[in-house]
């Protein structure tokens, strides 16, 4: 079963990776290349966190070079591993290295901070390859504010900037991921998008109470605009205790079939959020993602359902998102 992951942190752990491990084989992440391909990856989200300003100012000079270098780290590492894998930036990309064999790799960015308010700052990353944007993280930023555990920021839109920018990303061909974002924020993305969007790394709000995750209500809009959600391997975006430490495959069945049952068939996808979440995971590396395939199997899940959640439905948004 092929399968394409809409959230990896594996470029974030790329400088403990060092010597003769990369980012095709290594034992320092969950993802590389060669478990990429014995789990039968069809493409691969590599998303590029950005960690704090005083951070990235100190060892990459800011944000930017910080985010080149990570570019340049997969393009490289994707170049001398041609055989197994390549760049992908759209629909026929992706469908032209599975047709050759290989897998796909696609760039992106967690917290649009970096952004500015500019647009021209937007195009410079397209230019770069990045196909995905994560509005924001865990902070307020050009865009608008976060997910929050307080009421009032919670409640807060896209500020004049961030709907702005939602239009031009759908005319420039760039996927853009509430996955973060405030609940206000998400409505307006819903209200102002005329492409799918997606929550690339979220589960149900109903299943485990955690801020990151989406409502009933969140899942439904989601599905109608043609989106999908991706399901998250974090312990806390599981469980109804949102402090329990493990990870299972029990828990992410129950999260995609009432995701299922309030969005639709179309809007289950895959997230995993590998290497940015700690616990005790069942699935813990790449390679592993077909067991969960196999327990909705023993749930009498279809083969064409299965599909539709490994990679048909992000396929599409792909399809219809990116140009």
């Amino acid at each position: 079963m092929k399968f394409i992951d809409l959230h990896c942190d594996t470029v974030m752990k790329a400088d403990s990776i060092c010597g003769e491990q990369s980012l095709y084989s290594n034992d320092v992440a969950s993802v590389d290349f060669k478990r990429m391909k014995k789990g039968n990856s069809m493409a691969q989200f590599f998303a590029i966190f950005l960690m704090s300003r005083d951070r990235l100012e100190a060892d990459y000079m800011g944000d930017d070079p910080y985010i080149l270098n990570k570019v340049n780290l997969v393009k490289e590492t994707v170049k001398v591993n041609k055989e197994i894998i390549d760049m992908a930036y759209n629909y026929d990309d992706i469908i032209k290295n599975n047709s050759e064999g290989k897998m796909s790799a696609l760039l992106t960015i967690e917290d649009g901070r970096s952004v500015d308010g500019k647009i021209e700052k937007i195009e410079k990353y397209y230019k770069l390859g990045i196909r995905l944007i994560g509005l924001t993280w865990n902070h307020e930023n050009c865009f608008g504010y976060p997910n929050s555990d307080e009421p009032r920021i919670m409640e807060r839109g896209l500020k004049d900037f961030g709907k702005e920018a939602i239009e031009y990303m759908n005319e420039k061909g760039i996927i853009i991921d509430v996955s973060h974002l405030s609940d206000g924020g998400f409505y307006d993305v819903a209200k102002l998008s005329k492409k799918p969007f997606v929550a690339s790394h979220s589960n149900s709000r109903v299943l485990s109470p955690h801020r990151r995750n989406l409502t009933d209500d969140m899942i439904r809009i989601l599905g109608e605009k043609g989106g999908v959600a991706g399901l998250n391997f974090c312990p806390g975006f599981l469980n109804l205790d949102t402090s329990m430490r493990d990870s299972t495959i029990e828990r992410m069945v129950q999260h995609l079939k009432h995701i299922r049952n309030i969005g639709g068939d179309d809007v289950i996808a895959l997230g995993s959020d590998l290497d940015g979440i700690r616990g005790n995971l069942e699935i813990d590396s790449i390679d592993k993602i077909p067991l969960l395939f196999e327990a909705l199997r023993k749930e009498g899940w279809s083969e064409d359902l299965i599909e539709k959640l490994s990679y048909k439905n992000t396929l599409r948004v792909i399809k219809d998102t990116l140009k």
